[in-house]
């Protein structure tokens, strides 16, 4: 069999003994984390339990939807005893539908750690050794090829996790998996893993298929990344209103105790903290030709910041909850002998998460938007060079001109990626039984597409507030080390980014001097990977 050397050395996670964490998730989607099943024989009998429920309802002739029926809109279709084995197998053939390029191998895993650990209620009905064989494959790196079209996110995410499940099985060598780095056929994975191909039975194909595994394991991860993102984009508004000469006054506690919601506060107490020891920011006091308070997007950012940070926990709340829940259809309750026919495969608090998200991801774009806008006009920067210009005895150099013009084509997209997405549903699906649906895989891909967008854009914004922080030094202190006067919370902050792009700060001149030293499209891609790896090490 095989097995990595690797494994041994990860810690373990340990299946069905308490509910799973967003990190937990991250961090067996990157590898980081190895799983392990539990051995609670009340767990453990629970499934099986549920199985032999299944198979002994067959013998019975009990109907149950999706067992002795058909599917959806087929579900009066009568299925003998004899042919439910063949109607399992048979639905990952009709659900072979993806395409699309490939989702990212890191959902494909969170997907299995969710669905195996849905299993584990014994609702479902399934065998033990499919949750097994899930955990194994995570473990083993052995990950199923999965499309980014398929899913309208009712009856879950049929067609996305029938891939999964003909992979699992081996069902036929023209499913794909991604085996630690080579792709290749199903059955050869298999037969590398020392396994052979399984027959579903009972209820085994409906229970994988069935839920909103996918859906949730790409939410999960968006709000993971959206929360690491609004604490970098804090940062980065640390940076800029150090870089504008800001008075930190509006953060002061008395404000926000008296508007007391709870983002609020929050976000006015990590720019103050932000901002403490500041070298760059004013006291208290103004001059005669002053401004006697800074602009809005200064003043206000908690106010407009907190909703958002609120907003980001609820949505994480949610899809917490989602991954802790049992989402197939239809269930069982072996202990008062009852099936309940229902509806939690809808993935409706995902979709309407994801829209949430985007939505919020659109309000942050906006606002960097406004303080890029805010430093490259002297007017509003309190006299920092125009467009960020670092060498100004060159006339032939517009700074920083052609990066904002980049990034101005970004927060309008992020903007649009903002509207609804789920409330756009098709009403025809499927016979009309799918009359109406989530669309969550559809709005948390959307999701992924934005904080794709927000994560290079803030990459850009980065180039401006360390820029700017540089430029503000020098008009103080009359050198460029801008580390030096920084606020010591946001130095780790400013020297990632002069890392990121292999530059030492140096007295002499900003990180920016001649626009024609450097590509700038190349620093754009280095502090992205920075970042990249910033929310990476979260899961160490």
């Amino acid at each position: 069999m095989y097995n990595p050397s690797t494994s041994a050395q990860r810690p373990v996670l340990i299946l069905g003994e308490q509910d799973l964490t967003l990190e937990q998730i991250a961090q067996v989607a990157s590898g980081k984390l190895q799983v392990s099943l539990t051995q609670n024989t009340a767990v453990l009998s629970r499934v099986k339990q549920a199985y032999d429920y299944i198979q002994q309802a067959i013998q019975e002739d009990k109907l149950i939807y999706g067992v002795n029926s058909g599917f959806g809109g087929m579900a009066d279709v009568r299925i003998s005893k004899e042919e439910t084995e063949e109607l399992q197998n048979n639905a990952l053939w009709f659900l072979r539908t993806g395409t699309g390029k490939p989702i990212a191998n890191e959902d494909v895993r969170a997907a299995m750690l969710i669905r195996a650990h849905s299993h584990l209620y014994g609702a479902s009905g399934v065998r033990l050794a499919l949750i097994e064989r899930m955990i194994l494959f995570l473990n083993q790196n052995v990950t199923p090829q999965v499309f980014e079209y398929g899913s309208i996110g009712a009856s879950g995410d049929l067609v996305p996790l029938s891939h999964i499940t003909g992979a699992l099985i081996g069902a036929d060598a023209s499913y794909k998996v991604d085996f630690n780095g080579v792709e290749m056929d199903a059955i050869s994975a298999l037969e590398k893993l020392g396994l052979s191909p399984l027959r579903l039975h009972g209820k085994e194909g409906l229970a994988m298929v069935n839920g909103t595994s996918v859906t949730t394991a790409i939410a999960a991860r968006n709000i993971y990344r959206a929360k690491e993102l609004f604490q970098y984009t804090l940062e980065f508004h640390g940076a800029a209103m150090q870089g504008l000469n800001a008075n930190p006054e509006s953060f002061e506690p008395y404000i926000h105790q008296l508007k007391p919601h709870s983002g609020q506060i929050n976000v006015a107490q990590k720019l103050h903290h932000l901002l403490a020891g500041s070298q760059l920011t004013r006291d208290h006091s103004y001059e005669q030709d002053e401004l006697a308070q800074d602009r809005y997007s200064i003043r206000c950012a908690p106010q407009y910041l907190g909703p958002i940070e609120e907003g980001l926990t609820f949505i994480e709340q949610q899809i917490t909850q989602e991954v802790n829940s049992v989402t197939d259809n239809p269930l069982i309750d072996f202990a008062e002998d009852k099936v309940y026919h229902g509806g939690n495969f809808l993935a409706q608090y995902v979709g309407i998460g994801m829209d949430q998200l985007r939505y919020y991801i659109g309000l942050l774009a906006k606002h960097i938007d406004v303080q890029i806008a805010m430093l490259v006009h002297p007017e509003f920067s309190n006299q920092l060079p125009k467009s960020l210009v670092g060498n100004s005895n060159r006339s032939v150099n517009m700074g920083l001109k052609g990066l904002q013009i980049c990034g101005n084509s970004m927060m309008p997209m992020l903007t649009f990626l903002g509207n609804t997405f789920v409330d756009r549903f098709p009403t025809h699906a499927e016979q009309f039984n799918q009359n109406i649906n989530s669309l969550g895989y559809g709005s948390a891909l959307f999701a992924r597409e934005s904080l794709e967008i927000l994560q290079r854009y803030l990459a850009i914004a980065s180039i401006f507030a360390v820029q700017s922080v540089d430029l503000r030094c020098y008009l103080i202190h009359q050198h460029y080390c801008g580390n030096e006067a920084i606020a010591p919370q946001l130095k780790s902050f400013y020297e990632a980014v002069y890392q990121s792009i292999e530059k030492i700060p140096a007295k002499a001149e900003p990180m920016i001097f001649d626009d024609n030293q450097q590509c700038l499209s190349s620093y754009i891609q280095q502090i992205f990977d920075m970042i990249e790896e910033r929310i990476s090490r979260k899961n160490d």
